[in-house]
């Protein structure tokens, strides 16, 4: 299939409705965000165990509070792409049923989506360890405690932590019921990730993937585009 075959085919795709939205970090990168697995992404230069974890969290807070302050304030100088504007315009018309995403960057609702789930979390709302009360993210970055005495977080599940259930529950629904699965800027290397496009695959879905590099599903997919996300969703709204 041809570039502009494959184009044509997902925008009839698309048309027919009941598709699932699986986007990755590569999706992100297209508004200026880092990733955290390439040779220049987050963890290149931070342990992820050592700062992103519960056990920083809880015995090293200092240094896990320095490492979020940077990370809460790069969203906001970041917008949605073209990718995050195009999903959530074909959401709006009813085309997409919802967005599993591995981002904790919230760009999406940003752009407008609605009905995304979270498997990692969001860097924001920020809330307290030990209680789970909401506190403004200013209140984080000062460092300050809860009136419990517990210490502030992002929402983001960090390591050591289980993916929440609710989410997850909400991904599982979505993916079983889809009838075109289309991941964005994911590599699918690691689980739940390459569990998501295996069970839309079984369940009679085609799937989609759309990433800059290879993955490990490749040879399973109806489609593959390794080509930059936004453009290609550009194109692929041009003919619907």
């Amino acid at each position: 299939m041809t570039l502009d075959d494959g184009i044509r085919w997902l925008a009839d795709q698309i048309k027919k409705g009941s598709v699932v939205i699986f986007s990755g970090a590569g999706l992100s990168t297209e508004s200026g965000l880092k990733d955290f697995r390439s040779r220049d992404g987050h963890w290149a230069k931070f342990d992820p165990a050592k700062l992103a974890s519960v056990d920083a969290l809880e015995r090293n807070y200092d240094e896990f509070l320095a490492f979020y302050k940077a990370r809460l304030h790069v969203p906001e100088g970041v917008k949605p792409n073209s990718g995050h504007l195009r999903v959530a315009e074909w959401e709006a018309s009813g085309y997409v049923t919802g967005v599993v995403t591995q981002n904790v960057d919230r760009l999406h609702q940003q752009a407008g989506s609605k009905k995304v789930a979270e498997l990692h979390g969001s860097l924001e709302p920020v809330r307290c360890h030990a209680c789970g009360r909401i506190h403004e993210t200013k209140s984080f970055l000062d460092g300050e405690k809860c009136a419990c005495g517990g210490r502030l977080r992002p929402g983001v599940v960090l390591f050591g932590e289980m993916l929440p259930d609710d989410q997850l529950d909400l991904a599982e629904e979505w993916t079983s019921e889809s009838k075109t699965f289309i991941v964005l800027g994911s590599s699918l290397l690691v689980s739940p990730a390459n569990y998501f496009p295996r069970k839309a695959k079984m369940h009679g879905a085609s799937l989609v993937i759309v990433n800059r590099d290879a993955t490990p599903l490749d040879s399973i997919a109806d489609l593959v585009a390794h080509e930059e996300i936004g453009q290609y969703l550009e194109r692929v709204h041009a003919l619907m």
